[in-house]
């Protein structure tokens, strides 16, 4: 027994060893894997702090990093020809510049440096930017305007530090006397007009201080002295410069106006900057993203004083793309001259009281260019003399009733809806509806005429159109009795009359287009009206449109202003390499055949020739076989002289295209209230030959003169 216990206790013994040597082993190896560990660390601590330390240190202070978009030239407008229609102009600028750290006593006191230096106009100063600079300058007479207890209610009402600081302010502000403000020297509101635009600013975004008349000796002071004055500058900046007088050009925002308050969030979501110039209107509105163009990005890394300590730049700058537009101003001028001297005679006469603006607008039929849009107003000045200004924009932005010139699309609505055939005869006779005076046509007051569709059209027929819109609606005519209308049967005239442009948007690339106005009665008598075009109002732009769809077969073609996009130019005089050549966007096509829309053509070229032709007497003798249709609407005046509303007066129109069967022109006149009696000079006629006319003139010496350069080159 006692030998088996001595062999049990050694080979526990035995165990235990082996056990606390492998522990032993075990803890060796961990020790030295730590080792190894705190060797590397050591030796990285050691490397980042002797190798890289400086470096890590230069960058741990760079604790901003900022975007400054520089500003570059808006892109130029061209007419077809290629003539400068807007321009930018280069001038002389003073910039600051805003760190995140600076203060306001730092502007204020570079502000009193510069104005040393500067001259600034002082007749635009906020009273709320002299008032700020009245409690600057005066600090303790400001603090005195408010009581202990006034500022420790305020201190008191759990707002923000600012806000309660705003709220101290505003009290002060109001409480400060009319003599006080006066107080202001002529240089404290020098200092205020400068200061004031530095305060505006963004952080490290260059603000113009002025750039509008800067003398060349300022230019030159302040270049001299830029090394006492951080922050400012002197660059180049640029103007906006229009060469015609065309309103449909636009305008855009001065770095004062910066972006529009309604488009703010648009504009920045773009990358743009508060004080960025954008078009505000018309083209220079609508082609912002191309004419704007790209500016530099230039990256400043600043220190944790706000101190830039590095900048570079990410982007260049690249100048907004060049637009040439359809125009031709040869052709505008021309027109714009013609429309003038017809819309200045018709005012000298004797009942021309209401008269005061007249249009044109010419367009190629089968691309939807505009060659010319002509829109001129007669106004007052504060002199009490009459003057004529552009008002080519009420082409697309006013409408009128436009009488006559509605009815080609009248009879191609009813050869649709199969209400009348080519070539069929209706006696045209005066209509007495129920409760109404009879409606007739001028030619014919009393008598019964009957005539087919070509020489209603040439004749000018109401009756024909009144009876055509009768079966449209499946109404049967009955003398002195009702016409029992309803609102489908406006609405399906109205539908077709949209297909050619009529009542909707024309698809003009402008921003603000009117549509008109639908009249709100559905009374027998007013859809009589309408199909004669004395009830719905229509723009001058939208006739065009409408009567290029008749010209070319029956597209609908989209007018537009764009012809193409090019590059920048490289040497601020030719157009730069072309990019895009925009295309005709065709929006529908007529539902009516060939053969109708032909026979309507022709019938509208008798109205230019035939014996009884509304417009033989202009167009007679003319070379360029055209075709058109002349209109008259008697309208009850709603203008701007509010004190004669409800005064019946006369619109005159006219629509047409030359040559008939290879339109190259198609053209809209339209002269509201022309007259309050019966007694007129058909101007709308008058401008329309004249115009035409012209156009031909032009294109021919146009021709001749490309015919000579491809001589010269040849030989």
């Amino acid at each position: 027994m006692k030998r088996k216990n001595k062999g049990k206790t050694k080979r526990s013994s035995n165990g235990n060893a082996k056990q606390r040597a492998n522990l032993s082993l075990r803890m060796n190896i961990l020790f030295f894997t730590i080792f190894i560990l705190f060797t590397v660390l050591v030796m990285r601590l050691g490397y980042v702090q002797i190798v890289k330390g400086e470096e890590y240190s230069q960058q741990l202070q760079k604790t901003e990093e900022a975007t400054v978009n520089t500003s570059v030239p808006r892109g130029r407008i061209f007419d077809r020809n290629g003539k400068v229609l807007v321009d930018n102009k280069p001038k002389n600028a003073i910039t600051y510049t805003k760190y995140s750290t600076t203060t306001s006593e730092e502007m204020l006191k570079m502000a009193k440096k510069l104005s040393k230096l500067i001259t600034m106009e002082t007749d635009r100063i906020a009273e709320r930017d002299k008032l700020d600079y009245w409690m600057i300058k005066h600090p303790k007479e400001a603090k005195a305007k408010i009581t202990k207890e006034e500022e420790k209610k305020i201190l008191e009402n759990g707002k923000k530090a600012g806000d309660q600081q705003n709220e101290i302010d505003q009290i002060i502000r109001e409480r400060i006397t009319k003599e006080e403000l006066n107080s202001l020297t002529k240089k404290d509101l020098q200092i205020v007009a400068i200061y004031s635009k530095m305060v505006a600013g963004y952080n490290l975004s260059p603000q113009i201080i002025k750039s509008d008349k800067v003398s060349d000796e300022e230019f030159a002071v302040v270049s001299e002295h830029l090394s006492e004055l951080p922050g400012v500058n002197t660059t180049t900046d640029w103007q906006r410069e229009k060469k015609s007088d065309l309103s449909i050009l636009g305008a855009t925002t001065t770095p004062q106006e910066g972006i529009p308050k309604d488009k703010l969030n648009y504009f920045l979501a773009r990358e743009y900057s508060r004080n960025d110039r954008v078009g505000k209107s018309y083209l220079e509105q609508e082609y912002e993203p191309i004419l704007q163009g790209e500016k530099s990005v230039v990256k400043s890394d600043t220190d944790s004083s706000g101190k830039v300590v590095d900048t570079k730049v990410v982007k260049e700058g690249k100048a907004g793309k060049d637009l040439v537009l359809t125009i031709d101003s040869k052709l505008q001028k021309e027109t714009d001259k013609i429309v003038t001297e017809q819309l200045m005679m018709a005012k000298r006469t004797g009942a021309s009281s209401l008269l005061d603006r007249a249009f044109l607008v010419m367009m190629d039929p089968n691309t939807g260019e505009i060659l010319s849009m002509v829109g001129k107003k007669i106004e007052t000045d504060d002199k009490g003399k009459q003057q004529i200004t552009d008002y080519s924009i009420g082409n697309f932005t006013s409408s009128y009733e436009v009488g006559s010139v509605i009815k080609p699309a009248t009879l191609l609505t009813g050869y649709h809806y199969n209400a009348i055939n080519i070539g069929e005869y209706i006696v045209d006779s005066p209509v007495k509806l129920v409760g109404t005076r009879p409606k007739s046509s001028i030619f014919n007051r009393g008598g019964s005429i009957s005539l087919n569709d070509t020489t209603a059209i040439e004749r000018s027929s109401n009756v024909y159109m009144f009876k055509t819109a009768m079966k449209i609606a499946k109404l049967p005519y009955i003398y002195n009795g009702p016409l029992p209308t309803t609102t489908e049967d406006f609405n399906r005239i109205r539908r077709y009359y949209a297909q050619f442009g009529l009542g909707v948007e024309t698809g003009i690339d402008l921003p603000g287009e009117f549509t008109g106005v639908k009249g709100p009665e559905t009374i027998g008598g007013k859809y009589l009206d309408l199909v004669i075009g004395q009830y719905d109002t229509f723009t001058p732009l939208q006739l065009a449109q409408y009567v290029s769809t008749i010209a070319n077969g029956g597209k609908r073609i989209a007018p537009r202003l764009l012809k193409e996009i090019h590059e920048p130019s490289q040497d601020g005089e030719k157009i730069g390499a072309l990019e895009q050549e925009i295309q005709p966007k065709v929006l529908n096509t007529i539902d009516n055949s060939e053969q109708e829309i032909n026979h309507v053509k022709d019938a509208m070229s008798k109205v230019y020739y035939g014996s009884q032709g509304s417009g033989a007497s202009q167009f007679k003798d003319s070379k360029f076989n055209g075709a058109g249709k002349t209109g008259t609407a008697q309208v009850v005046y709603f203008g701007p002289q509010k004190s004669r509303y409800g005064t019946e007066t006369l619109t005159v129109t006219h629509v047409g295209f030359a040559p008939k069967d290879n339109p190259q022109v198609a053209y809209a006149v339209v002269v509201p209230w022309i007259t309050t009696s019966e007694q007129y000079t058909p101007i709308n006629n008058i401008i329309a030959r004249k115009s035409v006319d012209k156009y031909f003139e032009l294109k021919k010496k146009e021709t001749k003169k490309d015919k000579q350069t491809i001589g010269t080159k040849i030989q």
